[in-house]
C-alpha cells in the first residue's frame, strides 16, 4: 500500500505557485513527464486520506494538498461545462496538447469521487470547493434524452457522440448525475444501458464484451455496493465477485496457451503490454455473444489486487506469488503495471500507471477497514442518489 500511496504523493505537481499544483501524472514513464490524468487525481485525492490514516503524512499536509488541488480545478483547470479533459498539462492545467477534443465524463466522475472523499474527511473549505466544482458540472450536456443514455463525448461543435450503452465502470456517473443539485439527469437514465448477462463455467455476471476487470472495480472503490440491490434485484458487488472468479478460472483453463497462467497468476485489465496500452480482458465475447480472444498473455497485478474486496483469499495468493516469484515486477511504487511471460520470455512494464495504483490502494483500504466506502457513503449527494435510483440496502 505504501508504494501505491507514494506514487500519488511524489508524482504530483508540488509547486504551490504553479497553476497545476496538485495535478498527478498519468504514470511515471518518460511520456508522463508533463501529462497529468484527472482520473489519477481522483484516486490521488482519496489516497491522501489513506496516507493520513496510515501515518505516512500528517493531517495538515494532507489538508494542504487536498485543498490546493481542488483550488486548481476550480480556478485553473481547463474544462467544458464543468467537465475536465482526460489529460491536462501538469504545469499549466490546460488541455494536454491535442489529446481528445472532448472533455471526459468518466474521468470527471473519478475526479469528483476523490473530491467527495477528501471533502467528507477534512470538511470546511475543502468541502466548499468540492461543492462548487460539483455544482458547475452540467450533466445534461452528456444526456441523450431520446435514447436515455449518457454520451461518451461532447463538444460544442458536434454535440454529443458515442454511448454508454452497456454495463461498465460508469455506475458512478448515475450516482453523480441524478444527485446534481444544479444540472441533474433523470433517474430513469440508470435503466438505459444494456445488461448483457454472460456465463463462464459456473459463473454468471453482467459484463462488457471485452471484459477488462477494471470495469467491475472502479465505481466500487468508492460506493459500497455489497448490501445494495437495485429494482431488478441486481447486486453489483456480487456481480463483481462472479466476474473476478471467472477470470481466475479462465486463467486456470488456459494454461496450455500461456504457461504463466494459473491458480495464482491471473488478472486481465487495461494496462501496458508488449505492444502498448490495451484493455486486456477475459472471458470476453463479441457482439454475437461468441467467445473473443482478448488476453494475449499480459497480466496486471492491479486486476487481482483491485478485486481484494471481492476475492480476498485469491487476491492475496496472487500478491504473495508475484512478490516472491517475480522480483523484476517490484519497484519503488510497488508492483510495476504488468508483465507478459509468453514463451518463457519475461516482459515487464517499465512504469506504473496512476489509475492502476489507485484501484489497488483504495480497494486495499476498503478491505482493511472500509475507509473510503464509509466517507463516500456518508455524503449527502450520494445518499440522495441512492434514494432517487431506488437502490435498496439489504442485509445478507
Amino acid at each position: 500500500m505504501k508504494g501505491s500511496f507514494d506514487f500519488f504523493w511524489k508524482e504530483a505537481n508540488t509547486d504551490e505557485n504553479s497553476p497545476g499544483y496538485g495535478l498527478v501524472r498519468d504514470g511515471n514513464g518518460e511520456k508522463d513527464e508533463h501529462r497529468a490524468s484527472i482520473a489519477s487525481v481522483g484516486f490521488g485525492l482519496s489516497a491522501i486520506v489513506v496516507g493520513v490514516e496510515k501515518g505516512w503524512i500528517t493531517k495538515d499536509e494532507g489538508h494542504k494538498r487536498a485543498l490546493g488541488t481542488l483550488k486548481t480545478f476550480w480556478h485553473n483547470a481547463e474544462h467544458l461545462n464543468g467537465f475536465y479533459y482526460h489529460f491536462l498539462n501538469l504545469e499549466t492545467a490546460e488541455k494536454f496538447e491535442a489529446f481528445y477534443d472532448c472533455a471526459s465524463i468518466i474521468d470527471t466522475a473519478l475526479l469528483v469521487n476523490g473530491a467527495i472523499t477528501v471533502a467528507e474527511y477534512f470538511g470546511g473549505e475543502v468541502y466548499e470547493y468540492m461543492d462548487k466544482i460539483y455544482h458547475r458540472i452540467d450533466w445534461t450536456k452528456y444526456y441523450d434524452e431520446e435514447r436515455n443514455l449518457y454520451y461518451m463525448g461532447y463538444t460544442e461543435e458536434k454535440g454529443g457522440f458515442g454511448q454508454w450503452d452497456m454495463y461498465a465502470e460508469q455506475l458512478m456517473q448515475y450516482i453523480l448525475g441524478v444527485a446534481s443539485p444544479t444540472h441533474a439527469v433523470p433517474a430513469k437514465i440508470y435503466k438505459g444501458f444494456d445488461r448483457e448477462l454472460r456465463t463462464y463455467k459456473d459463473f454468471e455476471f453482467y459484463a462488457t464484451r471485452h471484459n477488462p476487470l477494471f470495469v467491475h472495480q472502479y465505481s466500487h472503490a468508492w460506493y459500497d455496493f455489497e448490501n445494495v440491490v437495485d429494482e431488478d434485484g441486481i447486486n453489483w458487488f456480487d456481480n463483481s465477485v462472479s466476474a473476478t472468479r471467472a477470470q481466475k478460472q479462465y486463467a486456470i483453463d488456459h494454461q496450455d496457451s500461456y504457461p504463466s497462467y494459473g491458480e495464482n497468476t491471473w488478472g486481465f485489465t487495461a494496462c501496458d503490454g508488449p505492444n502498448g496500452y490495451h484493455a486486456h480482458g477475459a472471458p470476453a465475447y463479441d457482439i454475437d455473444n461468441k467467445p473473443l480472444k482478448n488476453d494475449y498473455g499480459t497480466i496486471a497485478p492491479t486486476a487481482a489486487l483491485g478485486s481484494i474486496v471481492f476475492t480476498p483469499d485469491d487476491s492475496l495468493n496472487v500478491l504473495e506469488n508475484f512478490y516472491n516469484n517475480i522480483p523484476e515486477l517490484w519497484s519503488e511504487y510497488g508492483f510495476l503495471d504488468s508483465f507478459n511471460a509468453e514463451d518463457n520470455d519475461l516482459w515487464v512494464a517499465k512504469r506504473v500507471i496512476g489509475i492502476d495504483k489507485g484501484a489497488t490502494l483504495l480497494m486495499a483500504a476498503n478491505y482493511q477497514s472500509g475507509l473510503i466506502w464509509k466517507l463516500y457513503m456518508q455524503n449527502k449527494y450520494v445518499k440522495n442518489a441512492t434514494e432517487k435510483l431506488n437502490w435498496v440496502k439489504t442485509s445478507k
